[in-house]
């Protein structure tokens, strides 16, 4: 934890006017203890902290730095139309041309908004849901995110499938009464809920391949069941693809997994990782939304000419460069297969999960399906781990239940290294060794 002494004092001067010293939670490294680092520069797999040190990053920004940082096209695009002003509140040409490529590549949307943030499009989409069904439930997952709307901040109460509470303060017990939870990957939960709150469940929201409580996939059948339930029950589908957006495949998780929702969420990966958002799917959906329809929605930066140009160069490049698909595919191989050989050959208690360029490697040699599998994990070893890893010059997410993120500038070697630094912070972390 020593050597960043340039982070350290800028964090005790970020937490006199900021709470916590951070700008989100995670960022505090409240989970590992310790400082965070404070980041200068990025470029390719690599970020720099403001000691001046160089680290292998797989937090990308948390996902959307699926190029790699600073990405050569997407930076000139962006520089290219700060030139010209960075916001105008009116419509552009720009705007057009992402909304045509999000409905162009994304296989269930035919139209579609854009808004500022993940957590912008989910709120959205929810309340686009309950004014189509005219129902007011809502059904998510222990353990999903969908940003910090009053009413996705819930946490299932006594039973497995049950009313919501709120799990932070200053969220009314009116904000989370309409909030259902149920656990991942089991469509009985599910079920259960729709016997229990018959004619008043509007949608259920997942992420596909879950991300926020590590990357956990959906097992065979879950998703093709969401759909079969909410198709019968008239509820809406919704698929979070924040993270697994054009990442997973180029069409996001419902082109890998063949499963199409009403409504899709996206999040800044359709930016270039600038700040965006968007919200689509079905036309006679989204045609209800204002100024169409009488579902109000508004923001004055949604369409920022900055962020839709730099989304522009970042999906095109997807586009026309299919084959990036590939070389993430195969450092997700090459990672996966390095990993589960040293898990093997030592027979350390650990699990790993990966869908493509989303991996995770949980601290409990259980299989991960769930919250409560994935709660098991131990997070004393994981917080060894991190700045084991971190000392070894390699970059992860600060909490032991978040996603571990491959991009394309990714190397090999790049994978050869990290892999060389787990099996000996692995070794320091259960056998007593030095990293």
């Amino acid at each position: 934890m020593s050597g960043h002494e340039l982070s350290k004092k800028l964090f005790e001067r970020a937490k006199e006017t900021i709470p916590g010293g951070v700008n989100s939670p995670v960022r505090a490294f409240g989970s590992v203890g310790g400082d965070p680092l404070f980041v200068v520069r990025a470029d390719g797999a690599r970020i720099t902290d403001a000691d001046g040190k160089e680290y292998l990053d797989f937090v990308g920004s948390w996902g959307p730095m699926l190029l790699g940082h600073n990405q050569e096209g997407i930076r000139r695009a962006v520089y290219e139309a700060l030139k010209l002003g960075t916001s105008f509140g009116a419509p552009t040409t720009r705007e057009i041309e992402l909304a045509e490529l999000v409905v162009e590549l994304v296989p269930s949307v035919e139209v579609v908004r854009l808004v500022n943030s993940g957590t912008e499009a989910t709120m959205s989409a929810v309340r686009l849901a309950r004014a189509a069904t005219g129902r007011p439930r809502m059904v998510k997952f222990r353990g999903g995110y969908h940003g910090h709307a009053d009413a996705f901040l819930v946490e299932a109460g006594s039973g497995a499938a049950t009313l919501g509470v709120p799990s932070s303060p200053g969220v009314t017990p009116g904000a989370a009464q309409d909030t259902l939870v149920a656990d991942y990957n089991s469509l009985e939960s599910v079920e259960s809920l729709f016997d229990t709150y018959p004619g008043e469940i509007a949608c259920v929201i997942v992420e596909p391949v879950a991300g926020n409580m590590g990357c956990v996939p959906p097992i065979e059948g879950f998703l093709e069941g969401l759909r079969e339930v909410c198709t019968k029950e008239g509820a809406i589908l919704i698929f979070d693809e924040v993270m697994t957006g054009f990442r997973v495949a180029l069409g996001g998780a419902q082109e890998r997994y063949g499963v199409m929702p009403d409504l899709t969420t996206l999040g800044k990966v359709i930016g270039g990782g600038l700040p965006v958002g968007a919200y689509g799917g079905r036309e006679d959906l989204m045609r209800q939304i204002a100024p169409d329809g009488p579902v109000y929605q508004a923001g004055t930066l949604s369409g920022n000419p900055l962020a839709t140009s730099g989304g522009i160069a970042a999906l095109s490049f997807l586009k026309e460069t299919p084959e990036v698909f590939e070389t993430l595919e195969e450092r997700g191989q090459q990672l996966e297969a390095g990993v589960k050989e040293i898990i093997k050959d030592h027979g350390y208690p650990l699990s790993w999960t990966r869908v493509g360029s989303m991996a995770s490697l949980f601290f409990t040699p259980d299989e991960v399906t769930d919250w409560e599998s994935a709660a098991r994990s131990d997070r004393e070893a994981f917080k060894g781990f991190f700045w084991g890893m971190l000392d070894s010059g390699v970059y992860l997410a600060p909490s032991p239940f978040e996603a571990l993120f491959l991009s394309s500038a990714h190397t090999q070697g790049d994978i050869v290294e990290v892999l060389s630094a787990t099996k000996e912070v692995l070794r320091a972390v259960f056998e007593g060794g030095t990293t």
